[in-house]
């Protein structure tokens, strides 16, 4: 290795120079295909394009399909936790189908600027008795008081009362009965302000889950 004040000798012999093969340029073959660096304004332009076609792309799915949502608060505790992060499916929203037991995000109906996760507990039209913290439901398709099993409740609430709901609106509690603000406290939903349901868990990683905290996890039917 030399350094920058080492003098380098050329120990060769002149025969040697002569020998040394040298590379000669040849007449360029005109098939060859010749690149010139992309100007910035072709940079900008890609990085522009690459953006709108990804927008065109996230954000009807953003819009009309899946949302994040990232849970605040214990009222569904255990089944869910604060911090997780959720995808919620949006196309419920928009078929207006919502079954007893799902879990859905709601807008708050005295602020529909804030989001709520809760359970739905009652249909419309039906009516939802509390009784110590027991729910039955009667109505068109249950003449007969039906009790609910509902596994997911931890932490119950000895409360009592009764709601008759209309053909628009739906009744919702949280899974954490003790310390949920639902529609025991603030009342039924209207169509209107269900914004979808939980379709997947995706943190904490290892709680990924495909319809988190849905009846069929905790081995339960819908009635």
């Amino acid at each position: 290795m030399t350094t920058e004040n080492q003098i380098v000798t050329d120990l060769r012999t002149p025969k040697e120079h002569h020998d040394t093969p040298t590379a000669q340029k040849g007449p360029r073959d005109p098939e060859e295909t010749e690149t010139t660096p992309s100007t910035t304004f072709e940079i900008i332009w890609e990085t522009v394009r690459y953006a709108l076609v990804a927008a065109l792309i996230i954000i009807p799915i953003r819009t009309y399909v899946a949302q994040p949502f990232v849970v605040s608060g214990n009222s569904m505790f255990p089944t869910f936790h604060n911090g997780e992060y959720l995808i919620v499916n949006e196309l419920a929203k928009y078929k207006g189908v919502y079954n007893r037991g799902d879990v859905v995000i709601l807008r708050y109906p005295n602020d529909p600027s804030k989001y709520f996760i809760k359970r739905v507990i009652g249909l419309p039209g039906e009516t939802v008795t509390i009784v110590r913290g027991v729910v039955t439901i009667t109505g068109p398709m249950h003449p007969e008081p039906i009790v609910l099993d509902e596994p997911y409740v931890k932490n119950p609430k000895l409360d009592s009362s009764s709601r008759t709901l209309s053909n628009e609106e739906y009744f919702v509690m949280g899974d954490n009965r003790a310390q949920s603000s639902d529609s025991r406290v603030w009342g039924p939903v209207p169509e209107r302000l269900m914004d979808g349901k939980t379709l997947v868990r995706l943190f904490p990683f290892t709680e990924i889950t495909l319809h988190p905290g849905s009846l069929e996890s905790f081995n339960i039917s819908a009635l």
